[in-house]
């Protein structure tokens, strides 16, 4: 964001109290600079970190250079080229080498744009194209929205560490569900992205008993699980003998 941009964004954020007090805790956001990668490699490097620590990944990721890059990041077409068991060889799984060629079978086709293209399109569009390649969910498109492309209003409602932080903010009694979390985010439209490094950044001061509780924040009403209807048993009961009718009836 502009600095134009950053002004309103914090204008509106500290028009809520719980968000105002991150803000002064947490200090001013200064973001990195976003890594200089097209979309085929940002997308296999997500692929290679997929429920792996990051050192592990990033072994996997230098043995991929060496194997099929030739002193580069591979290019789509050296990665459909690979046998799998060279791609095996590196550390990635079966699984990940399906979604590593389909990814490069769709960075070829188009349906993975460009980085120029991607400047065009807005986040919806994105999210609908990448999350065709097979292995690529929402989380990992939104990750990419908020620190390669550096989009102003994203708020990855489904991130382990967005929700907590709101629930450690808020003083939630328990996990705030996504789509509560979601619809409680619209009050920061159109700056969502900086409200969610502020809500990580609630963990953080948790973490380091650093976390405000100055004031009466207000506390935010979790939406219940939805209650699932009881079955029927299908089961008849059973019927009474003709005798305890018969006593009945007198």
């Amino acid at each position: 964001m502009h600095s134009k941009s950053t002004r309103a964004a914090y204008r509106l954020l500290r028009t809520d109290p719980v968000m105002a007090g991150l803000i002064k805790a947490a200090g001013r956001y200064h973001p990195a600079p976003p890594p200089d990668h097209p979309p085929f490699e940002t997308l296999a490097r997500a692929i290679a970190h997929q429920q792996l620590h990051g050192i592990a990944a990033e072994r996997i990721l230098s043995r991929f250079v060496d194997a099929c890059g030739q002193g580069g990041f591979p290019l789509p077409q050296q990665v459909l080229d690979a046998e799998p068991a060279r791609l095996r060889a590196t550390g990635f799984s079966y699984a990940k080498i399906a979604a590593l060629k389909d990814l490069a079978a769709k960075t070829i086709s188009g349906v993975v744009p460009a980085r120029t293209e991607l400047d065009t399109l807005t986040d919806l569009a994105i999210i609908e194209r990448l999350t065709a390649v097979r292995g690529i969910g929402r989380w990992t498109v939104e990750m990419m929205l908020l620190f390669q492309l550096q989009r102003p209003d994203v708020l990855p409602v489904d991130d382990f560490g967005v929700r907590n932080g709101f629930r450690l903010a808020y003083r939630l009694s328990g996990m705030p569900r996504p789509r509560a979390l979601a619809q409680f985010g619209e009050r920061w439209k159109p700056y969502r992205s900086l409200a969610a490094w502020y809500l990580w950044r609630a963990n953080d001061l948790a973490r380091r008993k650093l976390l405000p509780h100055g004031g009466r924040p207000p506390r935010v009403a979790l939406q219940p699980a939805p209650r699932k209807a009881a079955k029927k048993s299908s089961q008849k009961k059973p019927r009474r003998s003709a005798r305890k009718k018969a006593a009945a009836k007198k």
